[in-house]
């Protein structure tokens, strides 16, 4: 199926899949670990909590990380 489509577009594709992925992930980790502290994320982060918006850029970081591993290795 893929030997029929050109690489340039494949690799569009595979893109515009990674990146919602990503997203997606990242939004459900953001999720997740709200349930899992005892505070609100949003009112600390409207507090000015830089240690909250410390701890969810480290969540973005990691998770855009591994999933980015993830997609460019399943590109081989």
């Amino acid at each position: 199926m893929s030997d029929s489509i050109d690489p340039i577009l494949l690799n569009f594709v595979y893109a515009i899949m990674g990146g919602a992925l990503t997203l997606f992930f990242m939004w459900l980790g953001c999720k997740v670990f709200s349930h899992i502290v005892n505070f609100s994320i949003p009112d600390e982060l409207a507090k000015g909590n830089l240690a909250v918006g410390v701890m969810i850029m480290g969540i973005f970081i990691s998770i855009g990380t591994a999933m980015g591993l993830v997609i460019g290795l399943g590109l081989n």
